[in-house]
C-alpha cells in the first residue's frame, strides 16, 4: 500500500502542474517589455506623465491579459466565477480581475499506471495486479466543471475497479484470459468516467504476481500435468503399434518365409551398428530355417528371369533344398 499511496501522491503533484500548468509565456513577456521601455522613453525623454501613465497601464493589462494556448490545449475562462467560454489553441485575451484561466486541460492521451496489491481473488489467492491505462478527454467543460481533480478522480476510479474485477476472478482466468479482463476494465472504467469528459481508449495488465509458495505449487502442479499426458501419449502409441503387430501376425501366419526373413532382418540389424557377440539357441536356428527359405528365394529368382525371357525354357522346381551358408 506505501507504494501505491507513493504513486498517488506523485500522480497528484503532476496531475497539478498539467492543470494549472506555467501560465507565463514569451509573448506576453515581451509585450510587456516593449511597452515598459515606450513609457520609460516618454517619461526620461519626453516628460510626457499622461504618456507614460498609459504605456505603463497597457503594458501591465497586456502583460496580464494574454494568453497563448497549445495547439493540444484548451482553456476554460471564468468571467466573476462563471463559465464564460472555452479558448484556446492559440492567442487569446482576458479581462483583467474580471477573467480567470484556473484549468488548462490537455487534449493528448494520457497514460495512467494503477495497481492493486495483496488483492484476493474469488478463489481467496492473494495477488499483486499492475495495469497500464490509455484515456483522453474529449469534453474539457465536463472535465473542468463536472469533477475537482478529474485525473486523479480518473485514477481511483482505475484502482478501484480494477480491484473489483479482480475480487470477480478466479486466479486461472486471470492468467490465461487477460484479453477479456483487459476489455472487461476498458468497459467498467469507460462507463465510470463517461460523465466526466473523459474516454478510456484501452487498458492493459502489464503483470500478475502471485506469492512464492503457490508458485512453487503451480510449477509441480504443471509439470504433474506435462507428465500425466506424456503417459497417455505413451500408451496410446503401445495401443497403435500392438495393433500393427496384431495385423502382422495375420500375415506372417500366412506366409511363413516372410516371418523367416523378417526374423533375419531384425538379427541383422541388432549387430551391424556395432561389432559384437551374438549368440543365438540352436532351436532359434532351426526354425528359421535359412537353407529352405535361401532355395525358395532361389527358385522365385528363376522363376522372375523366366518371366522376362519367355523364349528360355523355365526352370523347373525342385524339392532339393540348398544347405545353409
Amino acid at each position: 500500500m506505501a507504494e501505491g499511496d507513493a504513486g498517488s501522491r506523485k500522480l497528484t503533484a503532476e496531475d497539478w502542474m498539467t492543470v494549472r500548468g506555467p501560465r507565463s509565456n514569451g509573448l506576453a513577456i515581451l509585450l510587456f517589455v516593449v511597452l515598459a521601455g515606450l513609457a520609460t522613453y516618454a517619461f526620461v525623454e519626453l516628460g510626457s506623465i499622461w504618456m507614460t501613465v498609459l504605456l505603463g497601464s497597457l503594458a501591465v493589462v497586456g502583460g496580464w491579459s494574454l494568453r497563448v494556448a497549445k495547439q493540444w490545449e484548451r482553456v476554460v475562462v471564468l468571467r466573476l466565477g462563471k463559465f464564460m467560454r472555452l479558448a484556446g489553441p492559440g492567442v487569446f485575451f482576458i479581462v483583467p480581475v474580471v477573467d480567470e484561466v484556473p484549468i488548462w486541460i490537455d487534449l493528448r492521451i494520457r497514460t495512467t499506471f494503477f495497481a492493486a496489491e495483496k488483492t484476493l481473488t474469488r478463489d481467496n489467492v492473494p495477488v499483486n495486479v499492475d495495469a497500464v491505462m490509455f484515456w483522453v478527454v474529449n469534453e474539457p467543460i465536463k472535465a473542468a466543471l463536472e469533477v475537482e481533480e478529474y485525473q486523479k478522480a480518473v485514477f481511483w476510479a482505475a484502482q478501484t475497479t480494477l480491484r473489483d474485477v479482480i475480487g470477480k476472478t478466479e486466479l486461472s482466468a486471470m492468467l490465461t484470459g487477460r484479453v477479456e479482463l483487459d476489455e472487461e476494465l476498458k468497459v467498467m472504467i469507460d462507463h465510470r468516467t463517461e460523465s466526466w469528459g473523459v474516454s478510456v481508449h484501452s487498458v492493459e495488465i502489464r503483470d500478475v504476481m502471485i506469492p512464492l509458495e503457490l508458485q512453487d505449487a503451480m510449477s509441480r502442479e504443471a509439470q504433474a500435468d506435462r507428465e500425466r499426458r506424456a503417459r497417455v501419449i505413451l500408451a496410446a502409441a503401445e495401443v497403435e503399434i500392438a495393433d500393427k503387430f496384431s495385423e502382422a501376425a495375420k500375415s506372417y501366419r500366412k506366409n511363413p518365409e516372410a516371418f523367416s526373413l523378417r526374423a533375419m532382418n531384425i538379427l541383422y540389424e541388432g549387430i551391424k551398428q556395432k561389432t559384437a557377440l551374438v549368440i543365438v539357441p540352436s532351436n532359434m536356428v532351426d526354425s528359421l530355417n535359412p537353407g529352405g527359405i535361401l532355395g525358395y528365394v532361389q527358385q522365385m529368382k528363376r522363376a522372375d528371369e523366366w518371366a522376362e525371357n519367355k523364349d528360355e525354357a523355365p526352370v523347373a522346381p525342385t524339392n532339393r533344398e540348398e544347405g545353409p551358408l
